[in-house]
């Protein structure tokens, strides 16, 4: 947590200012200087006189920054030293801090609790009656605390002296942070008096959105320390390959095949290069979905066995079982025996799994903050350097290949981000969505807590100035009210106070609405009555449009949102990209960086000879097509838009271009137009970029599948679509598009 250095750390201004009792236990540990991150938050959070944001990179000692200051100014009142609240995003970092918070408090005398479904009863007993020193817990348990507790909250919460959240970036833009700026709201509401929020982050692309989230509409008084310290050795690695078949293609031609036998080629040959680099060390390795991290997996756990060696490889994702899970986590942190992950998003967070080797992506990264996250976790122990190990497999090229094959867009998106991290740039926080339905549970979680509510209190609480949901007009607001009342959600009594319908309480009770999201669910896909297979869809579906499944293109005939259906027929247009983006929506600055790429002439020096194959074939299309100047081509009945711009604009001209009457499909790189020509398509961005007001209520009347978040059901229709198109489409955006293409 501290470097080692012969200064002393009577050399620390900040030092000075610690209680004598942790200045002893961090002597005791054999730190010798602090960090300046950790010198920094000593004086802005000592005397609990405001907000702060704390940004370091991963292992950087965040936790010690916040808690050395936090702890000396609990300690000058004892005993009565009041709590903190610690709020983060997973039981499991939880687990993990509870072990490092405890090791500092038990010599303080400072109580620490886990709080969430996992710790025992007695244990959470103990804060309720005595409700002292550190409380560690997820949003959705201090929802809990809200639902069953109302009424004790505000002597639960009367010492409360500071907030901390842990992994603020995890929350920014999502359901579940809107949840949380809620709920950091009544907490004070419930104290009586503002409490100090503090964040700590190791991922934050822009300070000043991410202080906004904090402390909304006083963002600009809060204190921002972004740490200085720097200078890790990164080395990168991006390997190529194209595609090659399984070794069996059609029907078993073997009775018993061997999984090498029926993934493609150059799975196989991937799998044979992590095994052999990542051998005798722990890594990480990041696949794009689980089915990927099951194959990989267990292709490195057979090669084990064909060695006789212990098997080194272990699967981690959100499917798996918690022992399995922590089975894994054992084998990193341990240290005892070389163990590598190969994982989801589950191990990017800050669980405590001890130093990696290496991290190894597999395909583009789901984005460049997930990318230097992940990164975060290499090179932690001194002098080593931060190794990354990039894989992407590209199609083989023939004369029908789509333009988003041809540019190389997988390989091209990776070299983009890589470049985009090692300069020092990563998305940022995407703000401003209605958020309605989280909404709707915090309507029914403050009317649990209170015994009723009143709608005056409800909307100062929540929609007034400050409010998590202040971006809803007043009017939109009693409307929402009114149709949770139809459905059965609330019931006014004479007084006017609102209370729980039927459904309501029976809604509230379950265990299952503390969590303000839900997962993406899946789709059906049907054709000529025979079923395709499923996945889930978080885009918006409207009949005529297309979609790529299965490495064919299908146009939509029919969205039933209720049973989950999709009714599709074969769509006529060429071969769609075999590069399918792993769902994940794209910023504009990484489509920019992607043209610079394809544009420059310049050589990328972390390629290696494959993937330099691949790159000069991506970017000599790019030249023969005329991209640096041409952002419209005709190919037979298609025609291909290539705007530059990220997933937010293409899907909302998408929209734009259906309600125009062409069939137009967001394919990553390419808005794909069938059966038009570029003429007619161009006269459509004309007609577009004339628009004055676009209305997300009308343009996704057809859109079936845009109740996508858990309580979108119970609000009107046109707040739902207002709401969706708050977080998923930028029409602003597309409308300037169609300006400089058709203009």
């Amino acid at each position: 947590m501290m470097t080692s250095s012969p200064a002393s750390s009577s050399d620390s201004q900040g030092f000075s200012l610690l209680d004598e009792r942790i200045q002893r236990w961090i002597w005791s540990e054999g730190w010798t200087t602090l960090r300046d991150a950790q010198e920094q938050a000593i004086s802005a959070l000592i005397d609990a006189d405001r907000d702060v944001i704390v940004a370091a990179a991963t292992a950087a000692g965040k936790t010690e920054a916040a808690f050395f200051p936090i702890l000396t100014h609990l300690l000058r009142d004892e005993p009565d030293i009041g709590s903190v609240l610690y709020i983060s995003p997973l039981k499991a970092l939880i687990n993990d801090q509870w072990g490092r918070l405890n090791n500092l408090c038990e010599s303080l005398e400072v109580p620490v609790v886990g709080w969430h479904g996992d710790v025992a009863a007695n244990r959470k007993h103990q804060f309720l009656k005595y409700p002292q020193g550190i409380l560690l817990i997820t949003p959705e348990s201090l929802e809990a605390l809200f639902v069953m507790r109302g009424s004790a909250m505000p002597g639960l919460m009367a010492g409360l002296r500071y907030i901390v959240v842990d992994e603020l970036h995890a929350f920014i833009g999502s359901e579940r942070g809107k949840q949380l700026q809620s709920l950091l709201r009544r907490v004070e509401r419930v104290a009586g008096h503002p409490v100090p929020r503090v964040g700590l982050s190791a991922t934050l692309g822009d300070m000043g959105l991410a202080a906004s989230f904090l402390r909304p509409s006083a963002g600009d008084r809060v204190h921002l320390i972004v740490s200085q310290s720097g200078g890790q050795e990164l080395k990168i690695l991006l390997k190529g390959y194209t595609e090659t078949p399984p070794r069996i293609e059609s029907e078993p031609e073997l009775e018993n095949p061997e999984l090498e036998d029926v993934v493609p080629g150059s799975v196989v040959a991937v799998a044979a290069h992590l095994y052999k680099v990542l051998r005798a060390s722990n890594n990480l390795v990041f696949p794009n979905s689980r089915r990927s991290v099951e194959i990989y997996a267990d292709l490195l756990r057979r090669h084990c066995e064909r060695e006789s060696v212990p098997n080194e490889f272990w699967a981690h994702h959100g499917s798996l079982a918690k022992d399995y899970r922590e089975e894994a986590e054992r084998a990193l942190k341990e240290g005892t025996r070389p163990a590598t992950a190969i994982c989801t998003t589950t191990l990017e967070l800050g669980i405590d799994i001890g130093s990696v080797k290496s991290i190894c992506q597999v395909g583009p990264p789901p984005s460049v903050a997930s990318l230097r996250q992940r990164l975060g976790r290499s090179g932690r122990r001194k002098g080593e350097p931060a190794i990354l190990r990039s894989y992407c497999i590209e199609p083989a090229l023939g004369p029908k290949s789509s333009i988003s094959d041809s540019l190389r867009e997988g390989l091209v998106q990776s070299v983009a981000m890589i470049r985009l991290l090692i300069g020092g740039w990563f998305e940022p926080p995407r703000v401003g969505g209605i958020h309605g339905s989280t909404l709707v549970q915090q309507i029914l979680s403050i009317i649990a807590e209170r015994g009723g509510a009143h709608v005056r209190e409800l909307w100062g609480t929540l929609a007034a100035e400050g409010g998590a949901f202040e971006r809803l007009s007043r009017e939109d607001f009693l409307l929402l009210l009114k149709r949770m009342g139809e459905l059965r959600l609330l019931i006014q009594d004479s007084s006017g106070l609102l209370l729980h319908g039927e459904l309501g309480e029976k809604l509230v009770n379950h265990y299952e609405f503390f969590a303000a999201f839900s997962s993406d669910e899946e789709f059906r896909l049907v054709c000529d009555g025979k079923a395709l297979g499923s996945l889930p869809v978080s885009r918006p579906l409207v009949p005529e449009q297309r979609i790529i499944f299965a490495g064919r293109r299908w146009r939509v005939l029919e969205v039933d949102g209720d049973k989950k259906l999709i009714v599709v027929a074969p769509d006529q247009g060429g071969a769609p990209p075999a590069f399918d983006g792993s769902g994940a929506m794209v910023h504009d600055r990484v489509r920019q960086e992607m043209r610079a790429v394809l544009a420059a002439a310049d050589k990328v020096p972390f390629l290696d000879e494959g993937a330099r194959t691949l790159l000069e074939e991506g970017q000599s299309y790019y030249q023969r097509a005329g991209l640096d100047a041409n952002q419209a081509l005709e190919q037979g009945n298609e025609v291909c838009l290539l705007t530059w711009r990220g997933d937010w604009v293409n899907d909302a001209l998408g929209l734009l271009l259906i309600r125009s009457g062409l069939q137009a499909s967001n394919e990553g790189l390419v808005i794909n137009i069938t059966g038009s020509s570029k003429g007619r398509v161009l006269d459509a961005l004309r007609e577009i970029a004339e628009l004055e007001n676009i209305d997300p209520d009308f343009l996704l009347t057809d859109a079936k599948n845009i109740l996508r978040e858990k309580w979108d059901w119970a609000m009107p229709e046109a707040i739902a679509r207002r709401s969706f198109a708050s977080l998923c489409l930028d029409f602003v955006g597309a409308r300037d598009v169609a300006r400089s293409i058709a203009c």
